[in-house]
This record gives C-alpha cells, sequence and structure tokens, in this order.
C-alpha cells in the first residue's frame, strides 16, 4: 500500500517526507540495512511513496548530513559506516576503557528490578506514565579498586531483549554498545560530593569529590536508556584535543 501525499492530514507533504525518512532511519539502525548497502534509486521511492523527486531528494540528502547515508554519483546512495564509529567513540563502554589502559576489570550487579516508571523514572528517561524500565545498579572496578557506580535505566517497550539479558554476568553498558543501536545522544557532565551511601560503594570518604556523567540515548526519537555514572574524582579524567574553528 503507498501513501497518497494528497490525502488527509498524515499524507501532507511535510508528514509524508517524516515518514519517508524514518522508514529507512529504522531499516539502518535495526540493521535491516548494513553499512554498503544500497538505498532504493529515487525513482524507486517516488513509486513506493507516491511523492515528488523533490521530496526523496530531501529525505536522501539529510540523511546524508546525519552521517547514515553515502551519496554516489551515477551509482546511488549507500548506508555508511562512520555512524557506527561515532557511537562506539562517543558512548564508551567502560570495561573496554580500563582494559585499553592495561588494567584488570571486574563488574558486579548490584540491584536489578523490572518496574513501571516512577515519576522519577519519567522525568530521567521521559517515558510515558505506564511505561515499563529494568532499573540497574553495578559497580565497575580497575585493578580491584571502584572505578565507577552505574545507575541505568532502560525503557522496555524500545529494549524489550534487555528482559532476557543476564546482567549478573554482562556489563549493561557493555551489552548496550554492541547490540542497540541509537540516532540521538545526550551528555552531561558535572561534579558531586560523595553522600555516604556512594562514599560506601567507592570505598572512598564521604564528601570526597566525585565526577558524574550523565548521558541519555534515543532512536528515532523514543528513548532507550539513561545512566548516571558516579566515578571517584582521582580516577577518571575528561580530555578533549581539538583545533580552532573559523
Amino acid at each position: 500500500m503507498t501513501a497518497n501525499p494528497k490525502s488527509g492530514a498524515k499524507g501532507t507533504p511535510k508528514a509524508l517526507y517524516q515518514r519517508i525518512r524514518g522508514d529507512i532511519e529504522t531499516k539502518i539502525t535495526s540493521g535491516d540495512w548494513p553499512p554498503g548497502h544500497r538505498v532504493p534509486f529515487e525513482h524507486e521511492l517516488m513509486q513506493t511513496y507516491s511523492c515528488s523527486r523533490m521530496t526523496v531528494n530531501k529525505v536522501i540528502s539529510a540523511l546524508a548530513e546525519a552521517g547514515l547515508v553515502v551519496r554516489r554519483r551515477r551509482a546511488g546512495s549507500f548506508v555508511s559506516r562512520p555512524r557506527v564509529q561515532s557511537a562506539i567513540l562517543q558512548i564508551p563502554d567502560l570495561k573496554g576503557e580500563v582494559e585499553k589502559r592495561g588494567e584488570r576489570y571486574a563488574y558486579k550487579l548490584i540491584d536489578l528490578r523490572k518496574r513501571m516508571a516512577s515519576a522519577r523514572d519519567k522525568a530521567r528517561l521521559a517515558v510515558g506514565a505506564r511505561a515499563q524500565v529494568l532499573a540497574v545498579r553495578c559497580l565497575h572496578e580497575a585493578e580491584g579498586q571502584p572505578f565507577a557506580i552505574e545507575d541505568r535505566l532502560i525503557n522496555l517497550q524500545a529494549v524489550p531483549d534487555a528482559l532476557r539479558e543476564d546482567f549478573s554476568k554482562t556489563p549493561p553498558n557493555t551489552w548496550l554498545v554492541g547490540h542497540v543501536p541509537w540516532t540521538e545522544a545526550e551528555h552531561r557532565i558535572t561534579a558531586c560530593n560523595a553522600d555516604k551511601g556512594v562514599a560506601e560503594d567507592l570505598k572512598i570518604d564521604e564528601g570526597a569529590a566525585c565526577l558524574v556523567i550523565e548521558r541519555r540515548t534515543w532512536r528515532n526519537g523514543e528513548p532507550i536508556t539513561a545512566v548516571r555514572l558516579t566515578h571517584p574524582g582521582h580516577l577518571y579524567d575528561l580530555i578533549a584535543r581539538f583545533t580552532p574553528t573559523g
């Protein structure tokens, strides 16, 4: 069944553009179209969605600008690889980070609960009133010393497979980085002084300085996860190298 751009609000050019783009993004981020897969030619998309070449061209241009596809003259458009590499760089795997430093990594699951989203959960994850979440609290260690406390919420509507994963063995951060694609992320970096509970978990003095990294990810506008990572201040550095802009 094809869309009719002249029928009702859902058939307006703007809504049709969003639908086409959403359909293609979903195929890419879900893995149905792997890197190197050819996106249907513009005339094929025009026929599928009963739309103009201008609408299709606008969609492909936006996807190329977002880094999801690469346009090749006379050959068409293809699913690109940089998005996956960017995801790995921007959303680090703590296990990989520790081992890359030549240190021994260890992991301990502290608490795991499936529940209806509380008011606090809804604020953190931006989900609806009846959403179900998986709440995970765990400890990451480097060379036998606490490296981070992880407090994570996973939106089970977006990631139902999380219920089947054994997080007593696999860190949720590692599993999500390797298995769940995303299209948007937000980081918030702050500092705090350890309260009694954090101090006990991280084996530091109450009131000691900690680095806090809060992150949320979405896939095509749907929340995936919200996490708060608390590191002992003396064990974690954030370093960025950049050049001046024009």
